[in-house]
């Protein structure tokens, strides 16, 4: 069995949740990162999948080397969610105009950033960073907040249990991370540019410790930058629901699934590459997909996936193979009902080109609790570029009916 030849030589602990979940090029992936002597722990989430040198969904710990290709290119990314004192029928009321607000108001889409004259000021200057990153910042990195992205980023409007509503946010440090991280991923491999592989820094050295400092900061833009989006949104929604209802910025809820820490207790420093810092007791919020919304979950501190827990549901297929194999009647069919980008640009982002969100649930019960499902009534995402498909390769993938979708949440819970 190949799986288990990979196994061999790690002898650091590690634990995989829902192996028969990933895929098998994922776990391997794992396995030989696990091998190196610097690896003093390691697991793997069920939403886990192949990624650039280790895969998505992996948590490792290491001790004195910190691997900038462990973190990766999106420092920072992840997902803020916050409740507004709004009902899902005062959304649904003016979900299009909304909608279209929204795209109007936070810029989209690769390169997609804000002009000179719509930049706030971002007082950054008592965050330390190198020589490196100021550089980018004072110029151009301004442009960058407030900004969405592309391919899996987006901002969500849905609603809980009792029909109150919720926004959330999922992006990351744009491309001022993607120039930190490329920039250190060259250092680390000794290379002209960034190179796929396990390069590090001893956490000691000069270029260890500004690697540490950048991605800090990186993290602090990142939160910023959804926070930004947010006021944008809440914004755009108070124009149409009109009224003197404040929003409690003190509930926001903040949680980024890329970047390194260091563990006291363990000596070493914890990577987490699509993984959700879940500690006991800290809320955090785990997306699904278009269709199925997300969820509002609390840690539960489990040492054996090193205080983490999935970051989504997981890519089932790749962006190429969604649009070789999927369909618009399929896409369009499972959207019904929520105010979304349909079509051809965004169809690698449709619901069946991830694992099923509930059974990624189920498979995580000893990491966190579920507090609430957020069901989709808006999802703003960016899109793609309009790639050539096959339609000999069209495929039609069933749609999940919801009261099939209720039933799985209910094994969850």
């Amino acid at each position: 069995m190949p799986l288990m030849k990979s196994q061999d030589k790690i002898t650091a602990p590690y634990r995989i949740f829902g192996e028969k979940n990933i895929e098998a090029g994922a776990l391997n992936q794992f396995y030989e990162f696990m091998k190196l002597e610097c690896v003093v722990q390691g697991a793997l989430m069920p939403d886990s999948h192949h990624g650039y040198t280790v895969p998505i969904g992996a948590v490792i710990a290491t001790r004195d080397i910190v691997f900038p290709s462990a973190i990766g290119f999106d420092i920072g990314c992840g997902v803020s969610a916050l409740p507004l004192p709004y009902k899902r029928h005062e959304i649904e009321q003016y979900s299009k105009d909304i909608f279209n607000s929204i795209y109007r108001s936070v810029p989209s889409g690769l390169g997609g950033k804000n002009q000179s004259k719509n930049i706030e000021d971002w007082d950054y200057n008592h965050l330390s960073r190198s020589e490196f990153l100021d550089n980018i910042m004072l110029n151009g990195g301004m442009t960058d907040l407030a900004s969405l992205g592309s391919g899996n980023h987006f901002i969500e409007i849905g609603y809980d249990e009792d029909n109150n509503v919720w926004i959330s946010i999922h992006s990351g440090s744009r491309s001022v991370g993607h120039k930190v991280a490329s920039r250190y991923m060259q250092l680390a491999s000794e290379s002209t540019k960034a190179k796929e592989g396990p390069y590090g820094f001893d956490t000691t050295s000069e270029e260890g410790m500004l690697y540490m400092l950048d991605m800090e900061f990186c993290l602090q833009f990142a939160l910023e930058n959804r926070k930004r989006m947010m006021q944008r949104v809440v914004k755009d929604i108070k124009h149409y629901l009109k009224g003197n209802r404040e929003v409690n910025w003190d509930k926001l809820i903040n949680r980024n699934h890329n970047h390194g820490e260091y563990n006291y207790d363990l000596d070493a420093v914890i990577h987490r590459k699509g993984a959700t810092h879940s500690e006991l007791g800290m809320l955090g919020y785990i997306p699904g997909n278009m269709r199925d919304g997300g969820f509002v979950v609390k840690g539960l501190g489990n040492p054996d996936s090193l205080n983490s827990s999935s970051h989504g549901a997981g890519r089932v297929l790749s962006r190429t193979k969604a649009k070789e194999l999927l369909n618009m009647e399929s896409f369009e069919k499972q959207m019904r009902g929520i105010t979304a980008k349909v079509e051809e640009s965004t169809i690698d982002e449709s619901p069946s080109s991830y694992k099923n969100i509930f059974d990624v649930m189920a498979m995580q019960k000893e990491l966190i609790d579920t507090v609430h499902w957020i069901r989709p009534l808006i999802n703003i995402k960016a899109a793609g570029g309009r790639n050539k498909r096959n339609k000999k390769k069209k495929v039609a993938i069933q749609d999940i009916r919801a009261q099939e979708a209720e039933a799985q949440l209910n094994d969850c819970l």
